[in-house]
């Protein structure tokens, strides 16, 4: 995976929206069409019993993919039920079709293989919850929400770069990335400016280090454990 989290704040997000579309925009592909292990081996043999581990991968790496989207999915929809502004309602509602939309991308992507996605139990933002829970604070949600936004767009960015990847998966990893650029730009703004209306500007950067803190954790347990995974192909 070959990516840390920069502990300055400034140079994350300095480097997180670089070259990506910082405003709401639609992304269609012009046709229909927590990569991270640990399964048992009867649900990867469950997968395609009598295809190659490299298959078995794929599917699991796109079924993790999936998933951290359609969990994201939740966040933003527990957001919108929080922030009831206007501009929050409409910036949210896009967000969140985003979300679903990508997590469809990804589900089209594994039917195109062959194969069904893989339900997943253990990935990123399963790992993310058991240690920070769900915060209750629209800051610290929108602290949260930021994190594993820029965990997503940085992990979507270094798959891009893998050699071998297939073309499909790079129109589809193209366009999720797209998004992430936006999706964090508006969440960080808005949740800075939440902070500095109640008073405490210092909440919402505390927040994203107590949570970038915790994705370091759960991100060096997941590269090791898909090290060990990649390492059986």
């Amino acid at each position: 995976m070959g990516f840390t989290i920069s502990s300055s704040s400034s140079a994350f997000d300095r480097i997180e929206t670089r070259g990506y579309d910082r405003r709401p925009r639609q992304v269609a592909l012009s046709t229909p069409a927590e990569p991270h292990p640990p399964m048992v081996q009867e649900d990867m043999a469950a997968v395609a019993p009598e295809r190659p581990k490299s298959f078995e991968y794929e599917v699991l790496s796109y079924s993790y993919y999936r998933d951290a989207e359609l969990r994201g999915s939740n966040l933003i929809y527990r957001l919108l039920r929080i922030l009831t502004d206007p501009e929050s309602q409409i910036l949210l509602s896009e967000h969140l079709a985003d979300e679903t939309r990508h997590a469809w991308l990804w589900t089209e992507r594994i039917k195109e293989l062959g194969a069904s996605p893989v339900p997943i139990t253990d990935g990123y933002q399963v790992r993310i919850g058991k240690r920070a829970g769900l915060p209750r604070h629209p800051v610290d949600l929108l602290a949260l929400t930021v994190v594993v936004e820029q965990r997503a767009l940085k992990r979507y960015v270094e798959h891009l770069k893998r050699p071998d990847t297939p073309e499909r998966t790079l129109e589809v990893l193209r366009a999720v990335s797209k998004d992430e650029g936006w999706h964090i730009d508006w969440v960080r703004d808005k949740g800075r400016q939440l902070a500095i209306d109640e008073g405490t500007p210092e909440r919402f950067e505390a927040a994203i280090e107590r949570f970038r803190a915790i994705d370091r954790e759960v991100w060096a347990e997941l590269e090791e454990v898909e090290a060990e995974w990649a390492a059986a192909i």
